[in-house]
């Protein structure tokens, strides 16, 4: 178990990232892709990326980034820079003036439960051109794994956000913490992430702490190691049905879906779709509308099955957000 211990001032400076890291994003799908968990939501993203890697040529230049991240265990802190926040760009620029000490101490303790290429010695080293190979390889990378599905991985980020954010207004930061469950647990100025993998505890020490929310986290939430490093935890989001290239998204639902958009012709549920878009409960459904909650809640109903609302119950109440496909049908 992790447990990270908040003061008044850490509450105060805790913060969820403005939207999906591209970093994070990144360094995480390269455990899903190499994992063995055989997760169905991404069970097509896995072919086409896995194909498409076999089919291109210069796949070999990705060797020491996929030994760098292997599915299980430790991978390196610096190759999720807190600069990531800021952009892909900026992620990246941090990864190429990674200090030598810091590379050192992160690939000895990588080397330690896996075999590395030789190339990762010329990294220790602080060797310029192997660390700008190791920046390239992820943009590289990131075009063929990340980029075709980037919207999608953006509004299951944006979708939890919304969560967050309500949780946020409603109960302050302490309710922002408390909505994280059941992965973590809140109690008494202690965040408890269950089934961590190693027994740890991280003092905030009046930093605040970066929730960083997560299409590619697969499970279990994750900090980095070093307690020195502003600290991060990232944690998983509902992936909204799975993922999709952008491309015909509307035209590719299911037949089952097919059949659901058909009874949505009506003015009230294009209501409800226009009023969820930044997220709203069942109740507010009603109220705004001028319906009844239970009109509202089958409103609802209908439009979840046909793949357009995502609903999360937290407690008494139900919050529905967009899902991509109602976006796309919403902006149509």
């Amino acid at each position: 178990m992790l447990k990270i211990h908040f003061s008044g001032e850490d509450i105060l400076r805790t913060r969820v990232a403005p939207a999906a890291d591209p970093v994070w994003e990144l360094v995480l799908s390269l455990h899903v892709l190499q994992g063995r968990n055989r997760d169905p939501l991404t069970s097509t993203w896995r072919r086409t990326v896995t194909r498409g890697l076999r089919q291109d040529a210069s796949s070999e230049q990705l060797r020491l980034l996929f030994a760098l991240n292997p599915p299980r265990g430790y991978f390196p802190d610096f190759l999720t820079p807190y600069a990531s926040v800021e952009g892909f760009e900026a992620g990246l620029e941090a990864v190429r003036s990674t200090p030598i000490e810091l590379l050192q101490r992160d690939l000895t303790l990588v080397a330690a439960d896996n075999q590395l290429p030789a190339s990762a010695s010329a990294l220790a080293r602080g060797d310029v051109a192997t660390l700008r190979h190791l920046a390239d390889s992820m943009e590289q990378y990131r075009s063929l794994a990340i980029g075709p599905y980037w919207s999608r991985i953006q509004s299951a980020v944006a979708a939890d956000r919304t969560r967050r954010a309500r949780a946020l207004l409603d109960g302050g930061v302490e309710g922002l913490l408390a909505s994280l469950r059941p992965r973590m647990r809140w109690d008494s100025g202690v965040l408890e992430v269950r089934d961590y993998p190693h027994s740890r505890e991280l003092h905030l020490d009046g930093r605040g702490l970066l929730l960083v929310p997560s299409f590619f986290c697969a499970g279990t939430p994750v900090a980095l190691l070093d307690p020195a490093l502003p600290p991060v935890l990232v944690y998983p989001v509902d992936r909204l049905g799975g993922l999709a290239t952008t491309d015909g998204d509307a035209l590719a639902a299911s037949s089952a879906g097919r059949d659901s958009l058909a009874a949505l012709l009506g003015r009230t549920r294009a209501a409800v779709l226009e009023v969820s878009d930044d997220g709203c409960t069942t109740g507010e459904v009603a109220r705004r509308l001028n319906i009844s909650p239970a009109a509202a809640s089958q409103h609802a109903t209908v439009l979840r099955n046909a793949g357009l609302l995502v609903s999360h119950r937290d407690r008494n109440t139900v919050l529905h957000t967009l899902t991509p496909l109602g976006r796309a049908v919403l902006d149509a």
